[in-house]
């Protein structure tokens, strides 16, 4: 069987996911192959890169003025589908199509005419959309019925000059439809919303995201705390590939200015926020690899993810395996892993008291009964526990379920 993937980067959590996948399909037999705008160049005959650096900056401008991403790089989209008439691929699985690299009209008719079996792992809600990728901050519904007068054009895909929000969902509405497609998606909550969309008709499969476990695991720190200049005060730790302002870093930096006695660590700043973020917060732009962010997450006593906007964010996963306990608010699909969960010293998750703040006294009291938990019980305790929830996401095991999907389309949701 021939399986071609489609997603915008290589690398980032979506290309990661991607490549898992590529990895498990070749090692199962499968003809696989893997295609991406941009990023690196290729390695092999397997991976099929459409980077067109000229046609994204178009794209971009063409967006950021007619807000019609998804309808330029038409010279990229033909060097993918020259490549798909020489494969002829089983199936089609697409994972995030926006981006500024692809032509979605182009790519959808060709999968309709060839009659391809697609699956489409849904990463945002861009697809459900006439422009956001996001739409909980804001509040808006108007992706369920109609799309128009966007109040998110200055969001991404962003647009400056005109509001073409309308003629995208009907476009989109229209070329998504009546094909042969499986929805995945790696929360119940993305899940939820894809059945009130224009997509409602398709199959949904939940397949939550995993982790390698063989990698995030508790370990000892080997000069991580002395390196970055850490003291001995309790550590709350925060991650993030990029702090948009829907991560939540000003809530981080709110409870630093509250919590006096213990030490906030912020990793994946760009220099413009490791320049500007205060003295109560210790920031990192990035680690120097996967191994010091094991061990900084397994040298803090709680990893705050105080997301607004999300789907089903593996720093959560990534925290729980190294040991750590989560504290996350009630968004998307960011509290999923944490619903079964009775046992407080593992996570806790804190409602927002609207769709744009929370209760920052809230948040400092189970910040202080938490800690007071782990010096209480033993972080080893903590650890063993936090870890047993975290078996639950091998990143294989999450794989070889996308196996079941590609041969019979099973239906989880």
């Amino acid at each position: 069987m021939k399986v071609v993937q489609i997603n915008t980067f290589p690398t980032k959590a979506t290309g990661h996911i991607m490549m898992n996948i590529h990895k498990i399909l070749i090692d199962s037999g499968y003809d696989s192959y893997v295609c991406w705008g941009r990023g690196r160049d290729s390695s092999n005959d397997h991976e099929i890169v459409i980077s067109d650096r000229v046609g994204v900056k178009y794209h971009g401008i063409y967006t950021r003025i007619f807000d019609k991403t998804g309808f330029a790089s038409k010279r990229a989209t033909w060097k993918l589908l020259n490549r798909l008439n020489e494969i002829e691929p089983d199936i089609i699985h697409l994972h995030n199509i926006h981006g500024y690299y692809l032509n979605i009209e182009m790519l959808f008719n060709y999968i309709r005419q060839h009659k391809i079996k697609t699956i489409w792992t849904l990463h945002d809600c861009w697809a459900l959309t006439g422009h956001c990728a996001w739409f909980d901050v804001c509040g808006c519904d108007k992706w369920k019925t109609g799309c128009n007068n966007c109040k998110q054009s200055n969001t991404y895909p962003t647009s400056k000059v005109l509001d073409n929000s309308k003629w995208n969902w009907e476009k989109k509405k229209a070329l998504f439809s009546d094909l042969d497609i499986t929805i995945v998606t790696p929360s119940k909550w993305l899940a939820g919303l894809v059945k009130e969309s224009y997509l409602k008709n398709y199959p949904v499969i939940v397949i939550n995201n995993g982790i390698d476990l063989g990698i995030f695991k508790p370990t000892l720190s080997t000069g991580v705390r002395e390196k970055y200049g850490l003291d001995n005060r309790p550590i709350i730790l925060g991650v993030a590939s990029e702090w948009t302002p829907r991560k939540g870093l000003n809530d981080i930096i709110r409870l630093s200015e509250m919590l006096k006695n213990i030490q906030f660590v912020v990793v994946g700043l760009t220099e413009k926020q490791f320049q500007k973020i205060p003295k109560t917060v210790k920031g990192i732009k990035r680690t120097e690899s996967q191994s010091e962010l094991v061990e900084l997450y397994s040298m803090a006593e709680i990893f705050f993810n105080p997301t607004y906007e999300d789907n089903f964010p593996t720093t959560n996963i990534e925290a729980l395996a190294c040991g750590t306990p989560v504290i996350t608010y009630d968004t998307g699909g960011s509290p999923e892993i944490l619903d079964d969960i009775k046992d407080k010293m593992i996570g806790n998750v804190i409602k927002k008291r609207d769709a744009k703040s929370v209760d920052m006294e809230k948040v400092k009291k189970i910040v202080n009964d938490t800690i007071d938990a782990i010096q209480k019980y033993g972080k080893n305790v903590i650890t063993e526990n936090c870890k047993a929830v975290a078996q639950n996401y091998d990143k294989d095991k999450k794989m070889i379920d996308y196996l079941s999907v590609y041969e019979d389309g099973r239906i989880i949701l």
